[in-house]
């Protein structure tokens, strides 16, 4: 459970913004629907794509085999994209609550250099081989949950007593529709836990209640500290990203908002260190299958990691550190989200064109099941279209430049198919790839 638990969430960091934008009462039944109409329908049909084909380069690999090469390539494109604003997230939040601590870094472009050594760091400990702390291990579940379950304790003998408090201006422009798309991005992450798909007994019955408990826990890791807030009275207003640390330090002291800012540091260090892996593989994949330069497919001699394909990603992650936490959420919800539909169509087109391709687990309900676990998740990106409407990027809306985006995989395709008609791999027929770390 603590491995799925970090798979999805990380921890309660990262969600202040939630409440500024909507209040208590809808941050916190936004909180409860949320991973209904999102996470558990996303869950469940990667459930039955990844026990079907368990393949290297996951959702790639069954975009490609449902409906070809044009959309494998695409999904790719899309994850590889989303995967550039979504990874900068996560230094952006070290940034943030490192600040809380050590004000001087916000001064000038420190925040962003810390932000960038962050990149670096994690790109050359993956390069290495270097085993960081694991984000799945029980104590660290323990150790990042400890300040809120402390935060859920103290608040009851705190009743209204933050009502008045001061606390620090807050530069937070979240309204309640940039507040659900936080809380989607912080019930992202489905992709990852679904593996276990495969590896438990009795699938078909054991998963779906597994997912759900998981939901549960992440659900009620996020409610419970913003529920215990609720009733000190503390204003909806005094919330932006990072300031758990400080209203930590109203409620318990220093002690406890010094254990909520190394929390946040070291979750966020440790996700995007985790990662750094995990997206790496994707470009690997498409090397190894010729729809990429072979020269993405270069392992470390060593530690076996793709470090070629390490490098490139960590180029676009450090060139989106300045974009802004609520920026990067709505580009990386929209983007992702676009990828995110040609998975659940993968679903419903290989449930057609090989309905006796073995499947572990199964989505319940027959056909009506395939087809309409996929309506809420495509519903909800409807908010990020709306949202990312109001932002600008490069003088243009967000959505505009996210449209460009995605408009630009079918120009990448087109070119990398003019370029290599027949691909770009030439590894012997019959001679399998090197196996990645």
């Amino acid at each position: 459970m603590a491995a799925t638990f970090f798979m999805v969430s990380g921890g309660t960091y990262g969600t202040e913004e939630i409440v500024h934008g909507a209040g208590y009462g809808r941050a916190i039944l936004i909180l409860l629907l949320t991973p209904l109409l999102w996470s558990l329908p996303t869950a469940f049909m990667i459930g039955e794509l990844s026990s079907a084909l368990p393949f290297e380069g996951g959702y790639y690999a069954w975009v490609r085999r449902a409906m070809g090469n044009f959309w494998g390539f695409q999904e790719a494109w899309l994850s590889l994209v989303a995967s550039i604003f979504d990874m900068a997230i996560y230094p952006t939040l070290f940034v943030a609550y490192l600040t809380r601590m050590f004000p001087w870094f916000q001064e000038g472009n420190r925040g962003w250099w810390v932000a960038f050594a962050v990149v670096v760091a994690c790109a050359l400990l993956n390069i290495a081989g270097v085993k960081v702390v694991s984000m799945t291990s029980l104590w660290l579940f323990f150790a990042l949950s400890a300040p809120f379950a402390a935060i859920v304790i103290l608040a009851p003998f705190r009743l209204g007593a933050l009502a008045n408090a001061v606390t620090k201006p807050t530069t937070s422009t979240v309204d309640i529709l940039g507040g659900l798309l936080i809380c989607m991005w912080n019930y992202m992450g489905w992709d990852n836990a679904s593996t276990i798909a495969t590896e438990v007994e009795r699938p078909q019955r054991t998963y779906p209640r597994a997912m759900l408990a998981a939901v549960c826990i992440v659900a009620l890791s996020y409610i419970l500290p913003f529920l215990a807030m609720w009733m000190t009275g503390l204003a909806p207003t005094a919330w932006e990203t990072g300031s758990w640390a400080d209203i930590a330090g109203l409620l318990g002291g220093p002690l406890l908002r010094i254990g909520v800012v190394l929390g946040g540091m070291l979750s966020a260090f440790g996700m995007f260190n985790a990662l750094v892996m995990s997206y790496s593989r994707l470009p690997l994949a498409m090397a190894q299958d010729g729809m990429l330069p072979r020269v993405f497919s270069k392992l470390q001699s060593r530690s076996r990691a793709p470090w070629v394909a390490i490098v490139a990603l960590a180029i676009g992650w450090a060139l989106c550190l300045g974009l802004g936490f609520a920026r990067l959420v709505t580009l990386d919800i929209l983007i992702y989200g676009t990828s995110l539909v040609l998975e659940f169509a993968a679903l419903v087109v290989l449930r057609f064109r090989e309905p006796k391709l073995r499947r572990p687990y199964r989505v319940p309900g027959g056909w009506f099941g395939a087809i309409a676990v996929g309506i809420p998740p495509a519903l909800l990106l409807g908010f990020s279209i709306v949202r990312s409407e109001h932002e600008s990027v490069l003088g243009m809306s967000s959505f505009a430049f996210g449209i460009i985006l995605i408009g630009a995989g079918a120009v990448a395709y087109l070119i990398n198919h003019a370029l290599k008609p027949a691909g770009w791999t030439s590894v012997a027929p019959g001679k399998k790839p090197q196996p990645a770390a």
